[in-house]
């Protein structure tokens, strides 16, 4: 949902569709930090994803004030609608673009950064403040392209078939990631109402496991379109 720019010094114009990292954080040699978290109910943030908010509520409009003010980010982490648990695991957000609206609202769009794990909440009111751990991807030796684009072909199978059985035109980013991690991240990323799948993808520290669990499930979504899509066409003839 585009976001009009508004009052909010130096945020950058960007275009939503569009896959990309800003500066990367500082972080210390230990790697924690205190952050601002932002429970949010079946949303999963991931590296590089675009996130529009509209903040409404008052300790979340406390909250992006005092962050407009310092370094702009703050965490995202999936509440599960069911039991009302919080995430462990989440991605820090950067506001980019924001709208100050007259009642003292926001519309924010921000940009997922790196990934944390909450070690203890440092306090709860008027808004949450973790001590956090940034999470990383652990290195391989293995060549993970031959993965990379195999997920890329599937993913262009399902975009393929869900057009041709919509008889709409759905096309894929021209600026598609090609590096497996960014790859597997945007992939992720666009998985709609598997908030927990998501989740589970987000806390993977190996970017093989998570290409192919996308894998896994591209290839199950790919069979499914494919016999809605030929059931559809014998029924046409």
């Amino acid at each position: 949902m585009p976001l009009p720019s508004g009052s909010g010094g130096d945020c950058v114009k960007i275009r939503e569709d569009r896959f990309f990292f800003t500066k990367p954080m500082a972080t210390s040699s230990t790697a924690v930090r205190e952050l601002p978290l932002f429970p949010l109910p079946e949303v999963v943030l991931f590296p590089g994803r675009p996130l529009p908010l509209h903040i409404f509520e008052f300790r979340y409009r406390i909250m992006m004030n005092t962050i407009l003010e310092e370094d702009r980010r703050f965490g995202v982490l999936m509440v599960d609608p069911a039991t009302g648990e919080i995430a462990k695991v989440g991605s820090c957000a950067e506001v980019v673009r924001c709208q100050r609206l007259p009642d003292d609202r926001l519309k924010i769009l921000t940009i997922g950064q790196q990934r944390f794990r909450v070690l203890e909440y440092v306090r709860e009111k008027p808004y949450r403040i973790g001590l956090v751990e940034w999470i990383e991807d652990v290195p391989t030796t293995q060549d993970l392209r031959p993965l990379a684009k195999e997920v890329d072909r599937l993913l262009r199978d399902v975009v393929h078939l869900s057009a041709k059985l919509t008889a709409q035109k759905i096309e894929l980013p021209d600026d598609l990631p090609s590096l497996p991690l960014e790859l597997s991240y945007w992939v992720a990323g666009n998985l709609y109402g598997v908030a927990g799948e998501q989740q589970a993808l987000l806390e993977m520290l190996d970017t093989v496991s998570r290409l192919q669990r996308e894998s896994e499930i591209l290839t199950s979504t790919r069979n499914h379109l494919a016999a809605r899509t030929a059931l559809k066409d014998a029924l046409n003839q």
